[in-house]
């Protein structure tokens, strides 16, 4: 389940092939300036990722993990 985004793409209106990458959201407890998530989330994995995808399918990809994570583009 996605419960952040960064978006890192420089063409911001191309939808049609992106990488997309998930990582745990926990990742974000070391970034300047976040929320800290304090929680167990077993269930999200370390990494993953997807090479020129639908930005929709990529946001499904992420949303049907079933731990928390956030989803760069």
């Amino acid at each position: 389940m996605i419960w952040n985004i960064v978006d890192r793409r420089s063409r911001d209106h191309r939808w049609r092939e992106v990488n997309a990458v998930i990582e745990n959201i926990t990742h974000d407890n070391f970034c300047e300036d976040s929320d800290i998530f304090e929680e167990q989330n077993d269930a999200a994995p370390i990494y993953a990722e997807k090479v020129s995808v639908l930005l929709h399918d990529a946001i499904l990809w992420a949303e049907e993990e079933k731990g928390k994570v956030t989803l760069y583009l």
